[in-house]
């Protein structure tokens, strides 16, 4: 029988949520409240804790159950390949405009545990583009991000991302590009090195660089209207005219103040480029 959700009352939570700015300089004043209120009530479940000013005094006391928090509360759901019919749109429609570059920088905003990442330098390399390629991952959890780094991934999933890496288009087969070790694919070296992961907080962070693709998938659904807007701004600052970005299914530009910056390249799969480019004639918003 599933347990009842017990009551956040908004005061409790916007008390722990400032306190949590102040404490550790990890903002989630601007996310959606009821993605907060239903992580939150996952953590006081599984942690059997009776109220929310129970887990305000053991966050503000032990780092450690901070971090776990924060771990619970920006945990996103992935895997290699999600959503093939995106990647195989990368590989028709984007990579062809990325290959008139001499060198490539691509950006997995909220990348989570890497999956994602690992499957766009596969495809990549199958498109020999991998070597004039940088692939920046950045995460607001450090956890995450040291699996990314890793290339560890579970055998128990492996049946589902290959399906998904043939239907995405694949041209080989996807263990050509990892290892077995007893439970654990080890992915290669040689798709590793044109990566980097590090710590990167959409809500408060600046650019860091200009980038041909960003991709950010699933993660903007988590935030309220004004923080999307800070984000699309932060994209549109760090993308040339030409430069693409990526959002997922349930995301997008058309309600932002961003939005006459762009133009659909491909409406059904939510990518975008941003305007200024003579290469291509695409479909305003």
């Amino acid at each position: 029988m599933q347990e009842p959700e017990l009551r956040i009352v908004d005061e409790e939570l916007e008390k722990l949520l400032k306190e949590m700015a102040r404490l550790y300089r990890y903002d989630f004043t601007a996310y959606s409240r009821e993605s907060l209120k239903r992580r939150i009530n996952r953590v006081l479940l599984l942690k059997k804790i009776p109220s929310i000013a129970e887990l305000h005094y053991q966050v503000t006391t032990d780092p450690d159950f901070f971090a776990y928090l924060v771990e619970q509360i920006t945990v996103n759901v992935t895997e290699m390949f999600r959503n093939p019919a995106f990647f195989h749109t990368l590989r028709q429609e984007v990579f062809p405009i990325l290959a008139q570059e001499p060198f490539i920088r691509i950006w997995h905003a909220g990348c989570s545990t890497g999956e994602e990442v690992y499957s766009l330098a596969i495809l990549l390399q199958e498109a020999n583009l991998l070597n004039r390629t940088l692939l920046y991952g950045t995460d607001l959890n450090p956890h995450v991000l040291q699996q990314a780094k890793s290339g560890l991934f579970h055998v128990a999933n492996l049946k589902t991302y290959s399906e998904n890496y043939l239907q995405s288009g694949g041209t080989s087969s996807l263990s050509d590009y990892y290892t077995v070790r007893y439970n654990q694919a080890l992915f290669s070296d040689e798709l590793r090195q044109r990566m980097v992961f590090s710590v990167h907080n959409l809500v408060s962070d600046q650019s860091f660089n200009e980038f041909n693709l960003i991709l950010c998938r699933n993660v903007l659904i988590y935030f309220n209207r004004d923080l999307q807007d800070r984000v699309f701004n932060l994209f549109t600052e760090s993308l040339p005219a030409g430069g693409i970005l990526a959002l997922g299914a349930k995301e997008t530009l058309v309600h932002s103040t961003s939005k006459d910056a762009y133009t659909y390249l491909n409406r059904e799969q939510k990518i975008w480029m941003k305007s200024g480019s003579a290469s291509y004639a695409g479909k305003k918003i």
